[in-house]
């Protein structure tokens, strides 16, 4: 892991938007119980955390996605990152709304793109990629061609992997689940033991009491 991520990953912790509770879960929409809690919004509010993100995320959308000529926003947490990202590219920038305007000419794609485009999208969180993806699938619907998908976090479940696959799109997060953990119990946030704990669960995310 890079210094720069790390650094991202221990100022997520510190600030707490990213929340770690090896023995207390968050109860997430699906169900789901988690020792782990993300509101990546929240970034936009710490400057340093937003520049170093912005640097991160430029320097991994130019590596994975050197053809990019369009950078695109998930409504609303992708919105900002992509802004960030688009300008430090000098690209133009578009967001995709989760269902088309109900008034006016009932867009779903705000922003100018040509069908000659080849657009990256950005969001913040992946769980299991479900919003990222019917966006995705917009864009292509409009013509334009999608590269891939980056979020700033994934936690990485078989669910997501499954959909983006059978989707035929490439993504890349920048921070994963299993480095935030890594990078927890060297910072001696988690013991050994807690650590263990969080990675089993991440095998299997609905098997909650862990023990």
């Amino acid at each position: 892991m890079s210094d720069l991520k790390a650094q991202i990953l221990q100022q997520l912790v510190k600030d707490q938007i990213i929340k770690i509770n090896p023995n207390q879960p968050f109860h997430f929409a699906s169900g789901i119980q988690s020792p782990v809690y993300t509101d990546l919004r929240l970034t936009i509010s710490n400057p340093s955390l937003r520049t170093n993100l912005a640097q991160a995320l430029t320097e991994l959308v130019q590596k994975k996605f050197p053809a990019v000529s369009v950078v695109g926003g998930v409504a609303t947490a992708g919105i900002p990152q992509a802004a960030l990202i688009a300008d430090r590219l000098q690209l133009p920038l578009i967001y995709v709304r989760s269902k088309p305007k109900d008034h006016g000419t009932g867009k779903m794609i705000e922003g100018r793109v040509q069908l000659t485009d080849q657009v990256v999208l950005l969001d913040d969180l992946i769980s299991t990629g479900g919003s990222v993806l019917r966006a995705t699938q917009a864009v292509q619907q409009a013509g334009m061609n999608v590269l891939g998908v980056v979020s700033i976090f994934s936690y990485g479940f078989p669910d997501a992997h499954q959909n983006f696959t059978k989707a035929k799109t490439p993504f890349y997060p920048l921070l994963t689940y299993p480095e935030l953990i890594k990078q927890a119990t060297a910072d001696q946030l988690l013991t050994t033991e807690e650590a263990q704990k969080l990675q089993r669960w991440h095998q299997n995310p609905w098997d909650w009491p862990l023990t």
